[in-house]
């Protein structure tokens, strides 16, 4: 279906907004500023300044460098090959080369108008100041993804509720037919969060908080931790006391992948796991030694998946974020 999204509609107000401008002024190509402003309006309002910025300095540079080349050699090809094969590695070197196009719109101009006076350059520079200037109105509002964010934030942890429920149902009984599909909807949901959220750091530009992208980055560690466990699961096939009172541990950590639980609680109750496995009697079979081995490893890696959450300090301000 046919959408217009946020993004296009300012390109296209802007754009119409700057070459107005440029008209209401009187200035000789008009439309260049139009196009210089839909060039700038980037995603976030982080890449829209430094684009700007970018384009703004290789527009002076080139301007420059034409004035120059157009004096010594004349308006000839020659100078445009000249100008082009010093100007190119300028802006590498100064790293501005997001600029290149634009600039060439701007030497191009003073090509084709054949001259170069204090009215031309005046014509060019309020071309690029009129440009630059609209695309960074145009992104002074972006629409805030916090929203977006906390509900990735509730499927993620959905998901993990879903995956410890499935974890302790195949301790206690063994195979359930469960698919993984919460795993692998996990690393997906990961992938497109970081991502969201790396925008959503870039359109704070005055104010940095990168909490969101912590938080999926810790989420991404413990998934790595979740998918350790699989194969250790799957090797139990003995069935011992201790595996129905580590599957209530993980019930109870299923039940806990929500806003108002820390790790805290969880770190002791799985301390006082371990106390009781010690305290219980040795194992009579080799059977029941294997199978509480693997039942020891998989308490070792839950341990490491709550220190994980532990050293995750989120700013009171994200009181949504308090999970575990």
């Amino acid at each position: 279906m046919f959408k217009i999204g946020y993004r296009t509609l300012k390109t296209a107000i802007g754009a119409a907004l700057a070459i107005f401008i440029a008209q209401l002024f009187q200035l000789e190509f008009f439309v260049s500023a139009g196009i210089l402003t839909m060039l700038c309006i980037q995603k976030t309002r982080h890449k829209t300044i430094t684009n700007s910025w970018a384009r703004f300095v290789a527009c002076i540079i080139g301007m420059v460098y034409a004035i120059v080349l157009f004096e010594l050699f004349g308006y000839h090809p020659v100078s445009i090959f000249l100008l082009i094969l010093i100007f190119i590695p300028t802006t590498l070197y100064l790293n501005v080369q997001s600029g290149i196009i634009t600039s060439a719109v701007i030497f191009f101009h003073l090509y084709t108008l054949q001259d170069v006076s204090v009215s031309i350059i005046m014509n060019e520079l309020g071309l690029i100041t009129i440009g630059i200037l609209v695309a960074l109105i145009m992104n002074l509002y972006m629409p805030g993804k916090e929203r977006k964010l906390e509900g990735m934030q509730r499927d993620l942890e959905g998901h993990y509720s879903t995956i410890f429920h499935e974890f302790a149902g195949y301790i206690r009984k063994g195979d359930s037919g469960w698919t993984g599909g919460e795993i692998t909807a996990a690393e997906r949901l990961l992938k497109d969060a970081k991502n969201l959220s790396l925008e959503n750091l870039e359109n704070h530009v005055l104010r940095y908080n990168d909490q969101y992208y912590h938080y999926f980055k810790m989420r991404e560690k413990q998934l790595d931790i979740i998918e350790r466990m699989m194969p250790l699961l799957t090797s139990i096939d003995y069935h011992v006391k201790q595996a129905d009172m580590l599957a209530d541990f993980m019930d109870g950590l299923a039940d806990g992948v929500k806003p108002e639980n820390t790790a805290d609680r969880f770190i002791d109750q799985l301390e006082d796991l371990q106390e009781g496995f010690r305290d219980m009697a040795l194992p009579q079979n080799r059977d029941e030694f294997e199978a509480r081995s693997a039942l020891l490893h998989l308490v070792h890696e839950l341990r490491l998946y709550l220190d994980i959450k532990q050293q995750f300090k989120p700013l009171k301000s994200y009181g949504t974020l308090e999970t575990s």
